[in-house]
């Protein structure tokens, strides 16, 4: 069994996995439920704000979602994040301390990749779902698709710089099984809110493989 089986489940899913920077715990549960119940159940919560463990903590209450960090760069944030109730793990790159920590804890793991170089040496440690990112910077989907031609053992979930026009473009690739997208949760409408709004953006990405 590869070392990302539970990863790849947790990536199909749905077709977009929001990335969320959280600046207040207040905001996690409602924002959550509002992912979730417009068919977005799997989370990305990045650790870059002094309440993402906070907030992690309390998504992960909420039913029927499953909650990952984000940007996890040490083995203290591996941690941290697992203690929070995080179910996986989310990093923009791998070293080998990392992978450790997180097979250490138990934490599936979602390692990045932005070369075909990078993607072989995860492959190597048995990891065959990937992170590519920074999607947009690397190349875009030609890219995602020129490197998965020699490496179709290999499947990604590009992030950075996907939005709601190109989504569909890397989507559409045999080697991508979702997308990594901060834009169903835009800044505002969290600040204000709007999770009625935030709703209706999940149910229109859930809908972006169809």
């Amino acid at each position: 069994m590869s070392k990302t089986q539970r990863t790849r489940e947790i990536c199909a899913l749905a077709p977009i996995v929001p990335v969320l920077v959280v600046d207040d715990a207040a905001q996690a549960r409602p924002l959550a439920e509002a992912l979730i119940a417009g068919g977005l159940p799997a989370l990305e919560v990045t650790l870059r704000t002094p309440a993402a463990l906070d907030a992690i903590k309390a998504m992960s209450e909420v039913p029927g979602g499953v909650v990952g960090a984000g940007t996890l760069v040490t083995p203290d944030d591996v941690r941290a994040a697992k203690q929070a109730g995080a179910l996986f793990g989310v990093s923009p790159g791998a070293t080998d301390a990392l992978i450790a920590a997180c097979e250490a804890e138990d934490l599936p793991l979602l390692p990045g990749a932005a070369t075909a170089s990078e993607a072989m040496a995860l492959l190597e440690k048995g990891y065959d779902m990937l992170k590519f990112f920074p999607a947009e910077a690397s190349g875009g989907a030609p890219a995602l698709k020129a490197i998965g031609a020699p490496l179709p053992q290999i499947s990604f979930c590009p992030t950075g710089g996907v939005s709601p026009t190109n989504a569909r473009d890397y989507l559409s690739l045999s080697n991508v099984v979702c997308a990594g997208g901060s834009w169903v949760a835009p800044k505002q409408m969290v600040e204000t809110g709007d999770w009625a709004g935030i709703e209706t953006l999940a149910r229109e990405a859930s809908k972006l493989a169809d």
